[in-house]
């Protein structure tokens, strides 16, 4: 994709350059019931479980970039607000449950010499920087054993060039299919998988090739240098789709109401909420990414396809599992942010008053397990708003929009919305000296551009 020139869709702005963000009034009823009916259309069985290139996933995109275009966004996708994303299904293979014998063994058609795509390891790296306890001690344990195990275990498979599932918290096993819970080895499943280039998609049969799109749009900068500089607000908007119910007539549809429909929401409602708060100095970048789950896969093709330069993006924000309160972090209305000690930006944040505090379950590497973690390898600030308590509905079948408190959700985008705006407007946010994923480890390995 060539790259946009910004100056050109910031010259259609209408503001006045000196205009700047007004305050994020308080939010009211009217802003909840949006927050409700946007949650409760995503989060709907209609949509299938928003599996990544699958046909519900391509009604959660068109729901979304039909909601970015209500709120008078600038389409930034390839096809107006979509970026298209090229993805096929890979033959079906005969079953193997070796260790060597599981993943995709189907060679990517259109690459070189019959090459796999690997999809980008979310593993965490080292950590060069941790957050420090009143005694300047380090709040990680000594040994993650287990956790280092499973991430081993991670990079080996992502070596291979295996389509590798979404982490799973706390070393809780999902056993090797949504939802399995650790009920040991299951047949392998085709999953779709990313090609090299959109023009590849003409090596691939019709039956096989597969939708897949980020849904991305703007509001232009209106400062006269600032507008060249861009804040990145991004979620994933798919989740695990279906599976074959248990027992006659049960549930099949992954809803992922909390991961992460509520954090795709938050970015259509703050992009609302500062559309109508006067143009900021910054161009805000709102994405809807694809693929999180099996790899970061829509990030990474965002990256490697840019629709501007990425040394333009001084900031990303991203928002997942917001939908109920975490009591760590001080209950209803309160979040934290991933990587907090990382940067500058949480105690920018925090000095405007807004209710973000430092990630409380660190040893949990959160940091690293979003899409945000693709932008932070690549020398950008970039931290994830989340106010995700652990609950046992994750990546189950059971996390449904009945268990979203509308109320927290409303309120945590309204502080979201607060901190993209002094992300626009105010001062650039600084990685900490050692703090950033790139910063070499310790044996001068690098940490960042897996």
């Amino acid at each position: 994709m060539k790259y946009r020139t910004l100056v050109l869709l910031t010259f259609l702005a209408a503001p006045a350059l000196s205009a700047q963000l007004k305050p994020v009034p308080a939010p009211n009823a009217a802003d909840r019931a949006n927050v409700e009916r946007l949650e409760r259309s995503l989060a709907h069985d209609s949509m299938e479980g928003r599996g990544t290139a699958t046909l519900g996933s391509t009604k959660a995109a068109r729901f979304l970039a039909n909601e970015m275009k209500k709120v008078g966004l600038v389409s930034a996708g390839d096809s107006g607000f979509y970026q298209r994303v090229p993805m096929f299904m890979p033959l079906p293979r005969p079953a193997d449950t070796s260790a060597a014998g599981r993943g995709n063994t189907n060679p990517v058609p259109g690459g070189r010499g019959g090459t796999r795509v690997i999809t980008a390891p979310r593993a965490p790296d080292p950590e060069a920087c941790q957050p420090r306890d009143s005694r300047g001690g380090s709040l990680y344990p000594a040994q993650k054993t287990a956790y280092d195990s499973l991430m081993r275990m991670y990079l080996a498979r992502a070596a291979r060039g295996d389509t590798i599932d979404s982490l799973p918290v706390g070393g809780r096993g999902r056993g090797g299919a949504p939802g399995g819970g650790g009920r040991g080895a299951q047949a392998p499943v085709a999953r779709p998988t990313r090609l090299p280039s959109l023009a590849d998609l003409d090596t691939v049969p019709m039956e096989r090739r597969r939708n897949a799109v980020n849904v991305v749009g703007m509001i232009p900068g209106s400062d006269p240098v600032l507008k060249n500089e861009v804040i990145l607000v991004l979620s994933h908007y798919d989740h695990l789709g279906m599976r074959a119910p248990a027992t006659p007539g049960g549930d099949s549809v992954f809803n992922g109401a909390d991961d992460d429909a509520a954090g795709t929401v938050a970015v259509l409602e703050i992009a609302r909420l500062l559309k109508k708060s006067g143009s900021p100095k910054r161009t805000i970048v709102f994405a809807n990414m694809t693929g999180e789950e099996t790899g970061l896969i829509g990030t990474n093709w965002f990256i490697a396809h840019p629709a501007f330069p990425l040394t333009q993006i001084v900031a990303g924000f991203e928002i997942e599992m917001i939908g109920r309160p975490d009591s760590l972090a001080g209950g209803p209305g309160k979040a934290w942010l991933t990587g907090y000690e990382r940067s500058t930006m949480g105690d920018m944040l925090k000095q405007y008053g807004i209710a973000i505090v430092p990630d409380v379950r660190p040893t949990q590497s959160f940091f690293t397990r979003s899409d945000n973690i693709g932008l932070a390898r690549r020398g950008i600030v970039a931290h994830t708003l989340s106010t995700f308590n652990l609950h046992t509905d994750y990546h189950q079948l059971s996390d449904d929009v009945d268990k979203v408190d509308f109320d927290h959700m409303t309120a945590v985008i309204h502080s979201g919305a607060e901190a993209v705006r002094h992300l626009a407007d105010g001062p650039k946010p600084e990685w900490h000296t050692g703090c950033s994923p790139q910063a070499p480890a310790q044996g001068g390995r690098g940490a960042g551009g897996r």
